[in-house]
């Protein structure tokens, strides 16, 4: 327990982290590059959205003046206006134009009676109108979108879908955003060797692949500089490898064991270490620190602990390079389904598969939460957040759960 208390809070451990890192500087880049970024700075309204009022539906425009009278009310038809013509006619007392959804509204009128709200006259050119409506009814106004000269999107705006159509529609194809973080990657240990070119007594390292995809997930650009040995001299060698680099991630030799040379090998590099070891499970043996604008997050070798330390601390830290002001990762409420004991000292981020029933959120630990495989995370939907001071959670507990970005 003293040891325990002695570490840092899972909060505090991220704050700092996120203390050492800052939007990177803007580029301009096309839209389909910029999803997922956040705006560098600010942008106006080149342009005004719709540039006229126009009828949201298909029916008659017509003066709501007009029917004020007893229902239904008969009208001359003018003219047919469907999107992207101009109006001929002015809409005269006891006249309508019959109007498509997106059309310029003709002058004279202010209001749309929809199509299923009329009927077709005896005489020739002639609707019956069988409901009022009021000034404005069903008409999109000028300006509605957008209007020249206003801000549009303000920056630190995430860029999603809905704002990058919006930025389209004033005609812009290119938008400032910070430039995507370089990350580099260095797994070590002498038990490890590549995927393409297993070797008897050792373990395909599966850490650097994840991590990579993780970070490409998350708006980075992974490199990864190979598996450096169990000797100071060889991760050392990999790490200068990595300068010019954003941010520079490590998994294993964090530790205290006789071969963790992780740690010795950045302070022979220069890194100023921040903090070292933080209050949860899987994942204690976090460092973090710094040399210049390079920012290195020392990740454990486990592979779950390095993909639930990421979620904790690394995605959060390439959302703010990325300009992104809520950087936070999201939170949920939802309710325990069995129950979880552990002693107090550190808090637990358990792996959990949730699904919706009776209208909430139920989580379902999964049968192991070893740290050593990745199968452990493969089902897992949310981390659950066992807070460090809790001992026990029973069925129907609420809880805060942590959606995952490494599912499919």
């Amino acid at each position: 327990m003293k040891e325990d208390a002695a570490l840092l809070p899972v909060e505090e451990a991220r704050a700092r982290t996120l203390a050492l890192v800052q939007p990177l500087p803007p580029e301009w880049v096309r839209l389909d590059e910029a999803l997922g970024r956040a705006l560098a700075r600010d942008v106006r309204a080149q342009r005004t959205l719709p540039p006229w009022d126009n009828s949201a539906m298909d029916g008659f425009a017509v003066r709501s003046a007009d029917l004020t009278g007893p229902l239904p009310v008969r009208l001359k038809v003018k003219e047919t206006i469907y999107a992207g013509q101009t109006p001929r006619e002015e809409v005269q007392p006891g006249t309508c134009a019959r109007i498509m959804t997106g059309a310029p509204l003709p002058a004279g009128a202010d209001a749309v009676v929809m199509r299923e709200r009329t009927r077709l006259a005896p005489e020739a050119d002639t609707v019956e109108i069988l409901e009022a409506v009021g000034p404005g009814h069903f008409v999109r106004p000028r300006g509605e979108d957008a209007r020249e000269g206003e801000l549009l999107l303000s920056r630190g705006t995430p860029l999603g879908i809905p704002e990058l159509g919006l930025v389209v529609g004033q005609g812009l194809l290119t938008v400032p955003v910070p430039r995507r973080p370089r990350v580099a990657i260095l797994s070590t240990g002498d038990e490890l060797c590549r995927a393409d070119a297993p070797a008897e007594g050792r373990i395909v390292d599966a850490n650097a692949p994840a991590l990579s995809l993780a970070v490409l997930r998350a708006g980075g650009v992974p490199s990864v500089l190979g598996i450096a040995r169990d000797t100071l001299e060889d991760v050392y060698q990999h790490l200068a490898a990595a300068e010019g680099y954003d941010l520079v991630l490590t998994s294993a030799g964090m530790s205290v064991g006789e071969h963790d040379f992780v740690r010795e090998a950045l302070e022979k590099l220069g890194v100023e270490r921040d903090f070292w070891r933080v209050a949860i499970k899987p994942g204690k043996p976090l460092a973090v620190g710094r040399k210049g604008a390079a920012v290195y997050i020392g990740l454990p070798g486990n592979p779950t602990s390095s993909l639930v330390t990421f979620e904790l601390f690394v995605r959060p830290a390439l959302r703010r390079m990325l300009g992104h002001e809520d950087v936070e990762p999201p939170r949920v409420s939802g309710r325990l389904e069995g129950e979880l004991r552990k002693p107090e000292g550190l808090a637990h981020f358990v792996r959990v598969t949730a699904a919706w029933r009776d209208g909430e959120l139920w989580a379902r630990p999964l049968s192991t939460q070893t740290s050593g495989a990745l199968r452990s995370a493969a089902s897992a939907t949310h981390l659950l957040h066992f807070p460090r001071s809790s001992s026990r959670l029973a069925t129907g507990d609420k809880v805060e759960l942590l959606p995952l970005s490494w599912g499919a």
